[in-house]
């Protein structure tokens, strides 16, 4: 399966890490740029599937950098900023950008946008489409609808427990530390105890009534793992 690279534009380094984590936890590969020039040069020297494009930067705003990009390239682009009006919503789509997203958004939101884009473009495959699911034992997730299934059955998870859980699945049999689930999950959004790995490993075990999958391992963290029957 192709793994897609999103370039991530904006001027703020917090929100750029936030839309990574979310891209990364969703099978995306990332590349970051603070500013409009960056952008352009990154686009010059790596092979580049879709953008995420913020409009109020200094120096050169998104429009501009979109300008630029579709002088020498039909990479799409979605334009993401805090600017809902429609006429910064007709503008960028008159420039050449494919979609528009209005800060604060959801990160499923954001993920699904993202696909439906790459779809729309050609760039993703109907059976890549259907690989946007995570399976394990008798839970699957779907990465595009942010949706989880246990044996056919619809179960209701909070944003960070489905992210705690695709962590844990991407990475089955594998004993995790608390330190890594907290890295990687919560990333630059929590700095409390490890105890919030704790709290969300038990509602997870207490949701899906199968804790046998989610495993303690003493000394260290946890793994899931499907035991033999």
């Amino acid at each position: 399966m192709h793994v897609y690279t999103i370039l991530v534009v904006d001027d703020e380094e917090d929100m750029r890490n936030l839309v990574e984590m979310y891209l990364l936890n969703s099978g995306y590969r990332c590349l970051q740029a603070a500013n409009g020039k960056e952008a352009i040069s990154l686009v010059e020297i790596y092979e580049v599937d879709l953008i995420l494009l913020d409009i109020m930067m200094p120096e050169m705003d998104g429009f501009c950098v979109c300008e630029k990009i579709r002088s020498s390239s039909d990479v799409p682009v979605i334009f993401v900023s805090a600017k809902g009006e429609e006429w910064d919503k007709v503008k960028g789509l008159r420039l050449g950008g494919d979609d528009y997203i209005v800060k604060p958004f959801n990160p499923g939101e954001l993920v699904a946008r993202v696909e439906a884009v790459l779809r729309r473009t050609g760039k993703m495959s109907l059976n890549e489409e259907n690989q946007n699911s995570v399976r394990f034992g008798k839970i699957n997730l779907n990465l595009q609808s942010r949706t989880v299934l246990l044996d056919g059955k619809p179960i209701n998870l909070t944003l960070k427990e489905f992210e705690l859980l695709l962590f844990l699945m991407r990475h089955k049999n594998q004993a995790l530390s608390r330190e890594q689930l907290l890295e990687n999950v919560w990333s630059g959004e929590y700095g409390g105890s490890l105890r919030t790995v704790d709290t969300h490993i038990k509602t997870l075990r207490m949701k899906l009534r199968a804790a046998d999958y989610i495993q303690t391992v003493w000394g260290i963290g946890y793994k899931i793992e499907e035991k033999n029957e």
